[in-house]
């Protein structure tokens, strides 16, 4: 349904509370790609499958307007599309390395949105943003020193990353006029077709035509089903809903508190695969140092502006 432009207003503690919320269901993301036994991109195709019949369910039990015009489909699909390639890496990542080093390559994303939201939203890059992008890069590059034979994974949540915070700067612009599970609904169906597209590719280039594994386990059904209705259609949902509230930026840079909230899940569900050296601990922390000053900064900058008006 579509609803009329407004401005973010100022989020409540209970928003905060609720992103944090959102932050740890996603943290727990990698350990169900970890735990599914299908391949990451026959994992998106289930799980957007999933999510958006479920997400049909809701709009018409609802009564939901889901007729937003040929053009804005299109775009809503196209951003599926973003979506599909940010998990399929984000998976793989997960696998190539461990749940750890993907979740420490995802809290780049602070800086990526830093510099893709002036360029979509058309206004003045901040320096602020930049400046704790910047110290997330810092972070990123002693968890590279110290973990170099995880190069790959590292590098494929890197590059999720940058596709996650490119499609949040896009919603952030959806989020103000239509319905957040409307959104939703339309990406998840983009994504599924994406993922659908891009199976016989990846079974060419990554699988050399062998046999591989397309059918669930009796497991795998229940981690897909939580991931494509509680990961997926209730967080995901409520994430482009909180784009009202926050900007692109502070959810990326709260999204930074993932690797926190993952990593103490993943020892406790897996033990000693999940533990690392010290210097990848060094490297998280002044990645998160990122996510504990912004708000005493941003603060500070904003009680200045005042005080020069």
């Amino acid at each position: 349904m579509q609803e009329s432009p407004g401005t973010s207003g100022t989020p409540s503690l209970q928003d905060y509370l609720q992103l944090h919320f959102l932050v740890i269901i996603w943290g727990f993301t990698a350990i169900l790609g970890r735990l599914i036994t299908i391949p990451a991109v026959e994992l998106v195709v289930y799980r957007t499958l999933l999510a958006s019949i479920l997400l049909g369910i809701i709009c018409v039990y609802k009564k939901k307007e889901v007729r937003v015009g040929s053009s804005v489909t299109v775009q809503f699909l196209l951003t599926g599309g973003v979506i599909a390639l940010h998990w399929i890496l984000f998976f793989a990542a997960a696998r190539v390395a461990n749940v750890s080093v993907c979740l420490a390559g995802m809290a780049t994303g602070s800086l990526w949105t830093s510099l893709l939201e002036p360029l979509v939203q058309r206004r003045k890059v901040r320096l602020l943003e930049i400046g704790l992008g910047i110290i997330a890069i810092a972070g990123l590059y002693v968890v590279f020193r110290f973990e170099f034979t995880h190069a790959l994974g590292l590098g494929m949540a890197v590059v999720s990353a940058m596709l996650a915070a490119l499609f949040s700067v896009i919603n952030s612009r959806f989020a103000h006029i239509y319905d957040a599970q409307v959104v939703t609904f339309y990406e998840m169906m983009g994504a599924c077709l994406s993922a659908s597209v891009l199976l016989p590719v990846f079974s060419v280039l990554f699988y050399k035509g062998e046999p591989i594994n397309l059918i669930p386990v009796a497991w795998d059904w229940l981690w897909i089903v939580l991931l494509a209705w509680v990961c997926t259609v209730y967080a995901y949902s409520m994430g482009v809903s909180l784009l009202r509230k926050f900007t692109p930026f502070a959810i990326n840079l709260t999204i930074n508190l993932e690797p926190v909230y993952g990593i103490v899940l993943a020892v406790l569900i897996f033990g000693e695969k999940e533990r690392m050296t010290p210097g990848f601990y060094a490297g998280t922390a002044i990645i998160l140092l990122a996510v504990l000053i912004y708000p005493l900064l941003k603060r500070f900058q904003t009680k200045n502006l005042t005080q020069n008006v």
